[in-house]
Order: structure tokens, then C-alpha cells, then sequence
């Protein structure tokens, strides 16, 4: 019989933050054998509860919620996003430029595919939160990265983005806080990216998921708010600063100068209503956290939980020799660099598999977050502190024997040389 394939669009589609290192560790799991997971941001495994007024408010209106919603989302929900936009500083926004979804990935979903053609091309930051790179594949579109520089705290290079501008260039994704760096970009460098696109009649993609997970006083500048005439789609949720990623509950707002973009919103619009509507359930608790007690600010605050475990993290790992780490700003993720004379590591997702192997703690390489190097990796410091002293004890032991094993190539690579 002839074999069934998959589909040729799947080619350069990545997704390592559940991949084949993930696979492995569930099978580890399933021989019995316990694994510290320290690959993916999912908050409820290491005890971040959803507020117990959202929960309240979900069960109270689940009566409520068994048929359709409007294709846009229920009326209060919007109500919610919208009085929280203004207060963001953003202006021009009414309920029609309010979506709500299954989580912010299914609006960035629908919002590329209704934006490229095939052959366009969508600018995405290296590295990237790869569902950006996947979706832009899947639509028929060509992702191009532009790099982000580790020597400056992460921050976009904005030549490199000018570089890459061609005439298939449709848009322009700017994922800050970032994932997976955790870097927070200056109002500066907000402006700059806003022009770049002004100049070159970019739709700017603002993922902001993060937008309340910040640390040491840092403030967060929506992007949206810095210009009224640049078309700029915003992407939020609960599922992080709420601890809610199984209520799928995201939105999506457009602001900006809609006037020219009128083909492109009946697109939004045509595929909003295709889906017939998100999680009605997960949409009635968008009012109550985003009008409710914020105790993301317990958590982040000196002495916060999120806040010492980053401190602990970022300790840990930049003790470990050869590793450097930019310490993340905001998120929930670091992205320390091994230096390549000591670690010269050829394939890092062989490397980091063979890390799992041998240490039970599972990370995601650099590669998967499309960053064109062997040398990275992420780290989520979501669990305890006592297991991120184990975690991360373990992984120094490895790189010890690492080390040891790759001076030995070298010796004897210079001995038979």
C-alpha cells in the first residue's frame, strides 16, 4: 500500500517544546523513573493555582455557558479586554476590535493565516516562541528571522530587521516580555520597531502575554499605545499571569489606523466566525481577572515566589563554569548561553537528550526556539526551590563530566594531529 505522508507545509515546523526530548522523558516516566520538567511554562504542575474568585465565577456561570457564543467572544469578556486596553494607554479601541479565543495561540493562529499569502513573509525574533515560526510555515508563508543580541540584553537588532525587509514582507512579530529570554524592551526600542514598520507599511504582531510577570520594579510599555496610526494586532491571556493555561482564554486586539486594513479585518472576521466561537467557560473568567485582585504582584514582588526562584535559577546556572546567562528581566524563563570552547556541542538536541538520559531533568535546546546556534538552552524556574537545587545540581555534575569528556576529544585530536 502506498504510505500516507504528512503534509509537505509541516517541513519547517518545529515544536521541540514538545518534541522528541519530551517523548522520551514520558516514556522515562513511564518505566517509572521521576523527571524534573523544565521545559514548558505550564504552571499548575508546580503549584500556581488560577485565583479562586475565577474559578468561582466559571463554576457560577457554567449554566450559562452551553451553547455557541458570539464568533467575537461574550460581551462582558470584551468589555473587560477593552476598558484594560484603554488603560493601557491605548486609544481607539471599541468592542468590534475585541476577538477572544482558545488561548492567545489560537487567535495568532488565525490572525497570520489571514494575513499571508503564499510566499509572503513574516519577520519573527530569533529566538523565537516557536508557534510564530510554525503558524507563519503552516499558512503557506515564509518566516524570516531577525536576530535578537545576547551582548545587549536580548534586544531586537533593528539594522538586522531593516535588512530583512523585502517586498513579500507582510509583518512584523514582536514578542515582548519575551519568551524565551525573559527580556523587557525599552520604550525606545518599542518606538523603533513601531517607525520600522510606519516605514514599510508592516501589520506589527505584539505577542504580550507577559506583560504583568516583571521583576525588580520594571514597567511594561504596550505596544500598541506608542503609535495611533500603525495597524498593531495585540495578543494577551490568562494563562500566565492568571496561572490559567488550561482555561484557554486569550484575546486579541486591533488598534491603530484600521481605515486601510478593511479587507484584512473582514479576513479576521470571516475565520472568527468559521470557528463558530472559543471556550465559553474560559471567556466568563476574563472579567473577574482582569477587574479582580492582581496576586500576580505577590509573586513577582521581593521576596515573591516567582522572583526568588528566578534569583535562585540565574544563581545556580552561572555558577556552573562555561555558562553564561542574561538574567531575565520578566517571564518565566532564562536562556543561558554554554560557551563554545568548553562545550563544542554539534548537535544540541543530541546533547540535551543525552542530559535527560543521564540526569532526569528535562530542557529544551536553543534550536527549538529557531536560534542558529548549538549553544542555548531554556530554562523554566517554575518549580520549588529545593527541586531547582536538585535540578540544577544534577545538570552541573553533567556539565562537569561534559567537560571532561570534550577536553579529552581535544587532547586527542592535538595529539594525533
Amino acid at each position: 500500500m502506498k504510505p500516507i505522508k504528512k503534509s509537505a507545509k509541516l517541513a519547517n515546523v518545529l515544536y521541540d517544546v514538545r518534541g522528541p526530548i519530551v517523548d522520551a522523558a514520558k516514556q522515562m516516566e513511564d518505566e517509572g523513573q521521576k523527571i524534573i520538567k523544565l521545559n514548558l511554562g505550564n504552571l499548575a504542575p508546580f503549584g500556581f493555582e488560577a485565583p479562586e474568585e475565577i474559578q468561582q465565577d466559571m463554576i457560577r456561570n457554567l449554566p450559562n455557558s452551553a451553547g455557541y457564543s458570539d464568533s467575537k467572544g461574550i460581551f462582558s469578556a470584551r468589555k473587560a479586554v477593552m476598558h484594560y486596553t484603554q488603560q493601557q494607554g491605548v486609544v481607539g479601541v471599541t468592542l468590534d476590535d475585541i476577538y477572544l479565543g482558545n488561548g492567545a495561540s489560537d487567535l495568532i493562529t488565525m490572525a497570520v493565516n489571514a494575513l499571508l499569502d503564499n510566499g509572503d513573509e513574516l519577520l519573527v525574533p530569533a529566538p523565537d516562541y516557536p508557534l510564530w515560526t510554525a503558524v507563519a510555515s503552516l499558512s503557506g508563508g515564509k518566516p524570516v528571522h531577525y536576530l535578537c543580541d545576547e551582548d545587549n540584553g536580548w534586544m531586537p537588532n533593528l539594522d538586522d530587521i531593516r535588512r530583512k525587509i523585502t517586498p513579500r514582507t507582510k509583518g512584523l512579530v514582536v514578542i515582548n516580555p519575551n519568551n524565551p529570554t525573559g527580556a523587557l524592551y525599552s520604550d525606545e526600542l518599542l518606538v523603533g520597531l513601531v517607525q520600522i514598520a510606519r516605514e514599510h507599511n508592516l501589520v506589527l504582531m505584539a505577542d504580550e502575554v507577559y506583560d504583568k510577570v516583571l521583576y525588580d520594579g520594571v514597567k511594561h510599555s504596550a505596544m500598541a499605545s506608542l503609535s495611533t496610526d500603525v495597524l498593531t494586532l495585540t495578543f494577551n491571556s490568562l494563562s500566565k499571569a492568571y496561572r490559567a493555561c488550561g482555561y484557554r482564554a486569550g484575546w486579541m486586539v486591533i488598534s491603530g489606523d484600521k481605515t486601510q486594513a478593511r479587507d484584512y479585518i473582514e479576513g479576521l472576521n470571516m475565520l472568527a466566525n468559521i470557528k463558530l466561537g472559543s471556550n465559553v467557560p474560559g471567556q466568563y473568567a476574563i472579567q473577574t481577572a482582569l477587574g479582580g485582585y492582581q496576586s500576580i504582584n505577590d509573586l513577582i514582588k521581593e521576596g515573591g515566589r516567582l522572583r526568588r526562584q528566578r534569583d535562585l535559577a540565574h544563581k545556580l546556572i552561572t555558577e556552573i563554569p562555561g555558562v553564561t546567562c542574561v538574567k531575565p528581566k520578566a517571564a518565566l524563563y532564562m536562556f543561558p548561553k554554554l560557551d563554545p570552547e568548553i562545550y563544542p556541542i554539534e548537535d544540541d538536541r543530541q546533547f540535551f537528550m543525552e542530559v535527560l538520559q543521564a540526569t532526569r531533568v528535562m530542557l529544551v535546546q536553543g534550536s527549538g526556539f529557531n536560534y542558529p546556534d548549538h549553544q542555548h538552552f531554556r530554562i523554566v524556574f517554575l518549580p520549588h526551590e529545593d527541586d531547582l537545587i536538585e535540578a540544577i545540581g544534577r545538570l552541573a555534575r553533567f556539565f562537569e563530566g561534559a567537560r571532561k569528556r570534550f577536553a579529552a576529544q581535544r587532547n586527542s585530536t592535538l595529539t594525533t594531529s
